[in-house]
């Protein structure tokens, strides 16, 4: 099962969590009060590049029926896309640049180059994925409806086609998020699902129709002659777009140690559970400027979930002070490289597609679903759980806190041994039944009467 809460499965205690929330508010009033022309220039750059990279891949393709230029012409095109959707319209959309009150650069009227509007992404992306971050029940993100990502969600036979609907996602990426939010955008606005004149319906049509027009038809018409390899090179930079966004997503959201959360965890919930469980809740890859920048700075998910409306060229300064505060509180910083934290989010996907009665760990014990649980007989073993969320335990050497890391070091040595001992009473049952085997045919080869009994019996 998830974590319902949230102190004690970190080993901090109320105090602990209210502090490191201060710590993290001044971080965000730091960033608040420098921002300023340097940020500033750094979008707008960021906007001019993309546009030149766009026009260029554009004019290329005019003569895209030349091998050579058809790649070049792809290639720039696909990189615009990835930036246009990464850097600029998700992180724009975010709020992250309305400080400057510039009407071009602004939440409220950037429109970007997806299949969705922009509108319908800022409420369900901004609202229930970034305030409810992996609380089942609560986030649609968790699993985008379509996967299961948590034994927490009962297994259902559709789920056997899991591998398959995560291949046709990553395809088609911008047009599952498009109809994701959509269906979100009618449940918020309390729109009959039978109303087709409805607001959110005549607006998605209409972006549907300006995307494919533009995408799909005037492009390639403009190009005349090259009709044919501009529309393929239109469809092979959305596609190139799509796999890139969507393995930048699942890479944060998806890997071991991305924790999920039950509804639980909400009552009451402070302003430092919230700050701790968007830190528990995502995962960083490990990256430079250029990966960065490719991705949008989502590189650093987890700064991006803490700060999700602060400029995103701030995350990596921000990313320092929040891997000290994981060593200040002994919390894991969950990071890896792209192809680590794909593989991990890939393992997950194809194992939950099976029954649990096919899955070996526990609910509360299982790579991508832990919970306080996962410790019980482990730390703090004598005890209760009230008090156990206030015994913060501290290092008599280092006098450093012992926190989740620490305690899940522990557990894997524990957990470890446990498994050890258990495979090593199996080999013992085995062998003991082996052993009463062959007693019993020898005595029977010793006792010709005893094997007629045996027999008749």
């Amino acid at each position: 099962m998830a974590i319902t809460d949230i102190k004690a499965f970190t080993h901090l205690t109320a105090g602990d969590v209210e502090t490191l929330g201060q710590e993290l508010d001044s971080v965000r009033r730091e960033i608040e009060t420098s921002r300023g022309e340097r940020d500033a220039t750094y979008i707008r750059r960021t906007i001019a590049a993309q546009r030149a990279l766009e026009l260029s891949g554009r004019a290329v393709l005019f003569g895209s029926r030349n091998r050579w230029a058809w790649l070049t012409g792809t290639a720039l095109l696909s990189v615009a896309k990835i930036i246009e959707n990464m850097e600029l319209g998700h992180n724009i959309s975010h709020g992250q640049w309305d400080w400057m009150n510039d009407p071009e650069i602004h939440s409220s009227t950037w429109e970007w180059d997806m299949t969705g509007p922009s509108a319908h992404w800022r409420r369900a992306h901004n609202y229930s994925h970034h305030l409810y971050t992996n609380v089942l029940g609560k986030d649609e993100d968790l699993g985008f409806g379509i996967l299961r990502m948590t034994r927490d969600e009962a297994w259902r036979p559709l789920h056997l086609v899991q591998p398959l609907a995560n291949v046709l996602l990553a395809a088609t990426f911008e047009w599952g998020i498009a109809m994701h939010d959509w269906s979100i955008e009618k449940q918020l606005s309390g729109v009959p699902r039978w109303e087709l004149a409805s607001q959110p319906n005549r607006e998605f049509a209409r972006k549907i129709v300006r995307q494919v027009t533009k995408d799909y038809l005037l492009y390639p018409a403009l190009t005349g002659p090259a009709f044919k390899q501009t529309l393929k090179a239109n469809a092979t930079a959305n596609l190139v777009r799509n796999l890139w966004t969507y393995a930048v997503i699942f890479c944060g959201h998806f890997p071991d140690g991305a924790e999920k959360f039950t509804e639980d965890q909400l009552a009451e919930e402070t302003a430092g559970e919230w700050y701790l469980r968007q830190m528990l809740g995502s995962a960083n890859i490990k990256a430079g400027p250029v990966m960065a920048f490719m991705t949008g700075s989502l590189c650093y998910q987890i700064e991006h979930h803490l700060f999700p409306d602060l400029p995103s060229n701030r995350y990596a300064q921000i990313a320092e002070r929040v891997r000290e505060l994981c060593e200040k509180y002994d919390l894991p910083y969950t990071t890896g490289s792209l192809g680590k934290q794909y593989l991990l989010a890939f393992r997950t996907i194809h194992k939950l597609a099976l029954p649990d009665r096919f899955l070996t760990a526990t609910a509360d014990n299982a790579p991508e679903t832990s919970s306080e649980r996962k410790f019980a007989g482990i730390t703090l073993p004598a005890l209760p759980s009230s008090e156990a969320v206030q015994a913060l335990r501290i290092d008599p050497i280092t006098g450093q806190r012992r926190g989740l890391r620490s305690a899940l070091r522990e557990a894997k040595v524990v957990l470890r041994e446990k498994a050890r001992q258990e495979k090593a009473a199996l080999r013992e049952a085995r062998r003991s039944l082996r052993e009463r085997a062959r007693q019993e045919r020898a005595l029977r080869k010793r006792n010709p009467v005893r094997e007629s009994a045996f027999a008749q019996r």
